[in-house]
């Protein structure tokens, strides 16, 4: 199918890049990219997305958006307050790329429905903020043969890693159990740096893009974590567990399943 006159305008500066083209335009197109979570993260990476042209994003989250998300959570304006997160992403996307369709869950992801959702879907962001997602998500992703990116914010600092199945090691495999609760301390407790959103976020977008185009190096076996004090990037190698619950040789987790214990914000590995 050609690009009208319009989409040429629009998706010029990608056509124009050898890695693009109008091929890689059409890959973004027939994409379907799930985000789950509307916060820091997902913000900056569900208005990226859409501006890129992804055709299908699902965008999951069962909050309302208050005062306090606007300090980072950039897809929300003041007008937004109280308006279901999913309806108020929606509403930014289709006003940046009326083009993508934007499937909205106002729900909490449980083990009850991860499965369903991540099921018509080619990539998974977690922007998730608590450790009983995040395990929840990665187990659903690799029980499922779906690849997705990981990443956590807190203070100065974030990190991110990709998974894709078969060619490196799972989110279990680098952190194998969620910590004990009130070990690690929240946002909330702990505060964040508005803009380590856009930063990590935006590089998860970026993870996104690269896997539906099929160009460059993911970071799939690398955890990168970044210092905005030092303005430091850095990347450490994971090794695949070849004992892993999830991703193992022999699995010992088979089914997704909710940890029971309280959310806490993910500490970036130093």
């Amino acid at each position: 199918m050609a690009f009208s006159n319009e989409q040429l305008e629009r998706y010029s500066r990608h056509i124009i890049l050898k890695e693009v083209g109008a091929k890689g335009q059409k890959k973004l197109q027939a994409a379907k990219v799930l985000i789950i979570g509307a916060g820091g993260l997902g913000a900056p990476a569900a208005l990226y997305l859409a501006a890129a042209g992804v055709g299908t994003i699902g965008i999951a989250d069962a909050d309302a958006v208050d005062l306090s998300n606007l300090q980072r959570q950039v897809i929300h304006a003041t007008p937004d307050i109280g308006k279901a997160k999913v309806c108020s992403a929606k509403q930014s996307m289709q006003a940046i790329n009326p083009e993508v369709q934007v499937n909205t869950y106002q729900c909490f992801v449980t083990a009850a429905n991860v499965m369903e959702l991540v099921a018509d879907y080619d990539f998974v962001l977690d922007g998730t903020d608590n450790f009983p997602a995040k395990f929840l998500i990665n187990d659903a992703c690799v029980l499922s043969a779906k690849p997705f990116s990981h990443a956590g914010i807190i203070r100065f600092q974030g990190q991110l890693m990709t998974y894709v199945p078969g060619q490196g090691p799972c989110y279990r495999c680098a952190f194998q159990n969620p910590p004990p609760a009130d070990a690690v301390p929240t946002c909330r407790q702990a505060g964040v740096i508005g803009a380590m959103g856009g930063v990590i976020g935006s590089l998860q977008a970026m993870e996104a893009v690269k896997y539906i185009i099929g160009q460059g190096d993911l970071l799939c076996g690398s955890l990168l974590t970044f210092d905005a004090l030092k303005m430091e990037f850095r990347k450490i190698k994971l090794p695949r567990r070849d004992t892993c619950a999830v991703c193992g040789s022999q699995p010992t987790i088979l089914a997704a399943f909710d940890y029971k214990q309280a959310a806490c914000d993910l500490k970036p590995a130093t």
